[in-house]
């Protein structure tokens, strides 16, 4: 049934052609795909849901970007956002480089979390931001993403998860390791009331978040090309004394190997997700 609600129906997206990049060009008019290595517009790539124009390649979305292209327009609620790191373990400039990166995003910490529609349809949203900290998973990502669930929860409606992460943040020890296992209850508490959880892993996924909430879903989703997995490849590598697969750790490997229900392209995601929702008659109210 999953294999046919996400067959693959191949589509044919536009190309744009662009002019050459010249050495004159101002720094950020300008964005060379890592993968392709051609050189575009930079606000064409945004136009184009931030996919390359060329060969497709999904460029990171930060938060804000990934809830309008998900949600119903005007459709957020965000919670939770006075949140704020503290610096436990005393370890140094941790507050200043947190500090940083909020004033350089926008935003309190590396998830947002709220409510909103897609499609008319309720739900409880998470997003991870990797460009917030690698969108490392601390005490006050862990409780985000927890009270997100228990919000779920209470008003009977889909959780959503986008997944954006290096993993666990040491700068916290072992309290950021302790947000493992703080959200994986709270999802399992969830399931057990009869919560549908969607996990949506995006480029990177690894570390603590993939062991945990990243792997919970009842559908766990992921965009093309996404790097997925615990530790890294050279690290394995090193540790088995085995070549891997070049394509070893892809969103389209773990497929493959069942460890995911589908590979969607960004430009079907909301559509995808809609239907998941439709399928299973989530309803309930917002706050």
């Amino acid at each position: 049934m999953l294999r046919d609600i996400f067959s693959k129906n191949k589509k044919t997206y536009a190309t744009i052609p662009v002019p050459s990049a010249t050495d004159d060009v101002p720094v950020g008019i300008m964005t060379k795909c890592p993968n392709c290595k051609k050189i575009m517009f930079t606000r064409e790539i945004e136009q184009n849901m931030k996919i390359c124009l060329h060969c497709d390649y999904h460029f990171p979305m930060n938060a804000k970007e990934r809830l309008s292209s998900i949600l119903d327009e005007n459709s957020f609620a965000e919670m939770d956002k006075e949140l704020v790191t503290v610096n436990p373990l005393g370890f140094p400039e941790y507050v200043e480089k947190v500090e940083k990166d909020r004033r350089k995003m926008k935003m309190n910490e590396a998830v947002v979390t709220g409510t909103g529609k897609i499609e008319e349809k309720p739900v409880v949203i998470a997003v991870m931001d990797s460009f917030f900290r690698m969108g490392s998973m601390g005490s006050v990502v862990g409780e985000k993403i927890t009270r997100a669930i228990e919000k779920a929860d209470e008003l009977h409606l889909p959780f959503i998860i986008f997944t954006a992460s290096g993993g666990a943040r040491m700068q916290e020890g072992v309290l950021s390791l302790m947000q493992m296992a703080k959200t994986s209850a709270a999802l399992k508490r969830f399931s057990d009331h009869g919560g549908l959880i969607i996990t949506v892993m995006t480029h990177p996924t690894t570390g603590g978040v993939s062991a945990s909430f990243a792997s919970l879903g009842d559908f766990n989703l992921a965009e093309p090309g996404a790097l997925i997995g615990f530790a890294g490849k050279r690290v394995i590598e090193q540790t088995i004394h085995e070549e891997l697969p070049e394509d070893f750790q892809t969103a389209e490997f773990q497929l493959k190997h069942g460890q995911l229900d589908a590979v969607i392209h960004r430009k079907e995601m909301r559509k995808k997700i809609s239907l998941i929702l439709e399928l299973h008659h989530i309803g309930g109210v917002t706050e």
